[in-house]
């Protein structure tokens, strides 16, 4: 029983990462934080930044290549534009 709960644990993890800074995280920990970015949208995301500058709202972010509203909606609440407390 401790290790059907253990591996449940383990492969809902990313359920509970926290909420990534897109303007500043790594394409590594942006794969890794939202559901349905995987390495190549995450470095078109860091592409993107690059060239376009900072994201400023959820809608910045469709602007990518391969990242649309259904992907931008389901990950809402793990996107962070600024480091809280910080403008």
């Amino acid at each position: 029983m401790k290790k059907i709960f253990f591996l449940s644990a383990l492969f809902s993890l990313n359920a509970w990462a926290a909420p990534v800074n897109i303007n500043t995280a790594d394409a590594q920990t942006i794969s890794e934080s939202l559901k349905g970015i995987g390495l190549k949208k995450a470095e078109a995301i860091i592409k993107y930044r690059t060239e376009q500058g900072a994201f400023k709202s959820l809608d910045d972010l469709t602007h990518v290549s391969g990242i649309g509203p259904k992907t931008v909606e389901a990950n809402k609440a793990d996107i962070l534009f600024s480091t809280p407390g910080k403008k």
